[in-house]
């Protein structure tokens, strides 16, 4: 073999090689500015946004809702923290290995969870389960399944449950008010969402924040004039007084006469809005605010007002009622017995429906009517609950003769159990008329002297008449406190109408009746067996007001020293064996 010889590299080759050399890494240089300095069509900011969207996410940061309280500070809707689980259906329909499990955690058939996908197939959002536990939540990501994703969000809750249910109403599931006061106060309620900016990997994980961004906002905090305690009891009371009387439902409101707020509002039948799987639109209902209903007898006082007013009468200004009826254009009256003679006193204490008519009659309609009106009925209360009703006030141009009769009693307008309170507040109230309220009042509403002090302390005192032995109402008595109180019993109104068989009972009331602080009204819807006010509605109101005199630290007004002791170390509680 012959040795070999290594040939030179010619000069032009070597120049040709280093310059194609130089001219690559010129491009590459020239490549890595432009894709990551120079602004170019393209270029770094392109390639930037291009990787962030598919990495960078704006989170929303959930707002929790106001808190609702009662007027001691008790919650009575609360927000807590949930966890919902949503996917991308684009980017599970690519996973059909997974389903089977995601099924399983889910608690759905594999067939449901894949209809579901399929009908989303064209969206990017679906919802799988709303409102886990976060825990719960963690534990189905931790399946590292390919398109799920977690949102936080509040969901309410009712400590309470069916017992401020009315009153309180319900969020949806997206946390907007629905009903009651929640929707009523929603934008006050309602917090404003944050927002952040946070590094996510191929499952959703957030690797880091990028920016605080904007903090959520909480909602602001409402509290009620609602005392939760005679929430409670007034609750009990109201469902014994139900199961004990068969009644289809009824209603309790109790007033702070001094101040106008609602201490208690509850109803029957009620829900649990903290389930609300099973809700049924009849018990939704808050009946005190919202059904209307003829009053009745308990308008008497009313229409007793206009007659004080007209000078031409006196609480012992007698009566006539002989022979127990009267007739009144086609319609006959009667009483339950013949009373024969009465004061006007005892025609409320009686409830007499001829002695009623009498002064009915010998008044200007006129003038009743506008008592009625001064009392607030037949306008809203500003209690601001959603569909509150007015009620009717009839204001005919011209009277018949049994118009004027059955509206001094009660019949031929509608009002609320509300609005009966808010009207018997002024006979609390020295006469003084002042919007009701559902939240704790911080200053004095307006007032407006809708009757005269002295006016106002007559009314209280012939009703105070109503509760002793012979009145109508001396279930509504209770031990150690002087209460006064009207008894209604109304037909109930049908197509061509009244009912012979369907009634509503009603009890208004006021204690002690000394210094009158609380105002309650009981209405019981279409008792069975016994419908007067006095047997159904007034034991209601005994037991209310006797539970509420105490949480309320109210001193007794009925008791009297011990015969040879002294006042102020031995008390007998008065009692009426006739009670």
């Amino acid at each position: 073999m012959g040795k070999q010889v290594n040939a030179p590299i010619s000069t032009w080759r070597f120049w040709v090689v280093a310059a194609g050399l130089l001219t690559l890494a010129a491009l590459l240089l020239a490549r890595a500015l432009t894709l990551q300095v120079l602004d170019v069509d393209r270029g770094y900011e392109f390639l930037q946004g291009q990787g962030n969207a598919r990495t960078i996410r704006t989170e929303v940061i959930p707002a929790h809702r106001g808190m609702i309280s009662d007027r001691n500070g008790e919650p009575l809707a609360v927000s807590t923290p949930v966890a919902s689980i949503w996917a991308n259906p684009q980017e599970l329909l690519n996973a059909k290995s997974s389903w089977p499990r995601l099924a399983k955690v889910l608690g759905l058939p594999q067939s449901e969870l894949a209809a579901r996908l399929e009908r989303y197939r064209d969206s990017q959002f679906m919802y799988l389960r709303r409102h886990m536990a976060p825990h719960d939540a963690q534990s189905i990501l931790a399946l590292k399944i390919p398109g799920l994703y977690m949102q936080r969000e509040y969901r309410r809750f009712y400590p309470a449950g069916e017992v401020t249910a009315h009153l309180l109403g319900f969020t949806d599931i997206d946390d907007r008010g629905q009903e009651g006061l929640e929707l009523a106060y929603d934008e006050w309620l309602n917090g404003e969402p944050g927002r952040k900016r946070v590094l996510k990997d191929l499952y959703g994980n957030i690797i880091r924040e990028i920016d605080a961004g904007k903090e959520a906002s909480p909602g602001k905090d409402v509290q009620l004039s609602i005392d939760l305690r005679l929430q409670y009891l007034a609750y009990r009371e109201l469902k014994a007084a139900l199961k004990r009387t068969g009644a289809k439902a009824g209603s309790v409101v109790i007033l702070d006469s001094h101040t106008g707020e609602v201490l208690a509002m509850v109803n029957q039948p009620s829900f649990n809005p903290n389930n609300k799987s099973r809700l049924d639109p009849r018990a939704m209902r808050n009946r005190a605010v919202l059904d209307m209903f003829e009053p009745g007898s308990t308008m008497k006082p009313m229409t007793l007002v206009a007659a004080l007013e007209s000078g031409r009468y006196e609480p012992d200004t007698t009566i006539n009622t002989h022979p127990g009826y009267i007739k009144v254009g086609p319609k006959v009256l009667e009483d339950h017995r013949n009373y024969g003679v009465l004061t006007v006193a005892e025609v409320l204490k009686k409830s007499s429906q001829v002695g009623t008519t009498k002064i009915a009659l010998s008044l200007d309609e006129r003038d009743v009517w506008s008592v009625f009106k001064r009392f607030g009925l037949g306008e809203m209360t500003a209690s601001g609950f959603p569909g509150e009703s007015a009620g009717v006030l009839p204001n005919h141009k011209s009277w018949r003769a049994i118009e004027r009769a059955t509206f001094a009693f009660g019949y031929g307008l509608t009002v609320t159990n509300l609005q009966l309170a808010q009207a018997y507040a002024v006979f609390a109230n020295r006469g003084v008329f002042q919007p009701v309220s559902l939240l704790k009042r911080k200053e004095q509403a307006e007032r407006v002297q809708a009757i005269t002090p002295k006016t106002a302390r007559q009314i209280v005192d012939m009703l105070e008449l109503v509760t002793q032995p012979g009145g109508t109402a001396t279930r509504a008595r209770v031990d150690a406190y002087r209460v006064a109180g009207k008894t209604g019993t109304s037909h109930k109104a049908v197509a061509g109408g009244y009912a012979e068989d369907r009634y509503f009972s009603l009890f208004a009331g006021i204690a002690p009746a000394s210094d009158p602080r609380i105002v309650a009204v009981i209405a019981i819807d279409e008792p069975e067996g016994d419908y007067f006010g006095g047997l159904v509605a007034a034991p209601v109101f005994s037991k209310v007001m006797a539970d509420a005199l105490r949480l309320m630290n109210i001193a007794p007004d009925d008791i009297e020293p011990e015969q040879g002791e002294s006042a102020s170390t031995n008390v007998v509680v008065k009692k009426d064996k006739a009670a």
